[in-house]
């Protein structure tokens, strides 16, 4: 009988396994197919979108007699816009949220170039930026995006609510103008190699590991074989001569700041931050855009690429293990209140 529940548990335990491995699977899928949407550039405006969530709201909470009043206040409002049409000037706003290897980026060329194509000086672009950092030469072909919008003489604003920090940050400094939350994470202007290292647990179990490289600094630091300190200084400089890169292009656009404060891989609160020269305005996007739309047409720019279907799967792998990563990054950064 034991024998018997025993053989019955590991059936049950192979079906169970079976079955999550199945839902797993179709999940992967099914978030694959959602991101095999139709390629190309979507526009949504947002002074409509605005007016349809207030007109919603105000036919709930206004009396009938006020309804009226104000249908006949919008119709006004209407009229006089539909005659200043294409005499307003615009606000193009992206969204860039960011991963390690700052992905979005790929969008983000396709959504500059959209926008030079009609954009002109009198014109705005917003960019609601939300980036811990990441790869030095994917955040800085990010930045150069951003740059240029700069170079064509349009206004450019980062709006930071949650946090710009390290690679996120070498983005931001590009703007004309840069607005932050209270409480957004801005900064972290320094740069970080972290490298394991298996040499000892694989010389305990008897494996050899052979590097034979051409040239003396091909591989400096290595994940399995035996550093030396010469490896450990050659990265170093490395590293010191990425840190002087990033400050240049921070000084360039920011020449304020100084450098000896900011610069040494701290990071800061909005608050601090504007003290420090960091941002130029304590503000929200969502106060930002509400203030501008008085004045401007806007228009959210979005550029959906369409991935094939072997490299969307892969990509909800990838996702899992970036999210992974991204956690620990963000235990960099948070400070939780005290309850």
């Amino acid at each position: 009988m034991a024998e018997f529940f025993a053989d019955y548990g590991l059936f049950v335990l192979k079906t169970v396994t079976l079955v999550a491995a199945f839902v797993v699977i179709v999940g992967t899928v099914a978030a694959a197919g959602k991101r095999a949407m139709h390629e190309g550039l979507e526009v949504e405006d947002l002074n409509s979108k605005y007016r349809s969530l207030a007109k919603a709201l105000k036919r709930i909470v206004l009396k009938k007699s006020e309804q009226k009043a104000d249908a006949k206040a919008d119709k006004a409002r209407r009229k006089a816009e539909s005659k200043a049409a294409g005499k307003r000037p615009r606000g193009f706003v992206i969204d860039f949220k960011g991963d390690l290897k700052a992905s979005a980026a790929a969008s983000l060329r396709e959504e500059v170039s959209a926008i030079l194509e009609i954009a002109t000086a009198d014109d705005q672009v917003i960019v609601r930026l939300e980036n811990y950092g990441g790869i030095v030469h994917e955040h800085g072909l990010a930045a150069s995006q951003l740059a240029r919008i700069r170079d064509k003489g349009i206004p450019l604003i980062v709006a930071v609510d949650k946090v710009a920090a390290s690679g996120g940050y070498l983005m931001a400094c590009v703007a004309s103008r840069i607005i932050a939350a209270p409480f957004a994470i801005l900064g972290s202007i320094g740069v970080i190699a972290q490298i394991p290292n298996f040499n000892r647990m694989l010389d305990s179990h008897g494996v050899d590991f052979e590097q034979i490289t051409a040239g003396p600094y091909k591989r400096n630091v290595t994940m399995f074989g035996k550093n030396t300190d010469e490896d450990r200084a050659r990265l170093k400089e490395q590293l010191d001569d990425v840190h002087e890169l990033f400050k240049a292009a921070v000084s360039k656009y920011r020449p304020a700041l100084d450098l000896q404060k900011v610069a040494t891989g701290e990071h800061w609160y909005g608050t601090r931050a504007l003290e420090l020269g960091l941002v130029d305005e304590l503000r929200t996007s969502d106060e930002l855009l509400a203030g501008l739309a008085a004045d401007r047409d806007l228009f959210r720019v979005n550029f959906r690429i369409r991935q094939p279907l072997p490299k969307r799967l892969m990509a909800n792998v990838d996702g899992l293990l970036e999210k992974a990563d991204a956690a620990a990054w963000r235990k960099r950064f948070e400070s939780r209140l005290p309850r």
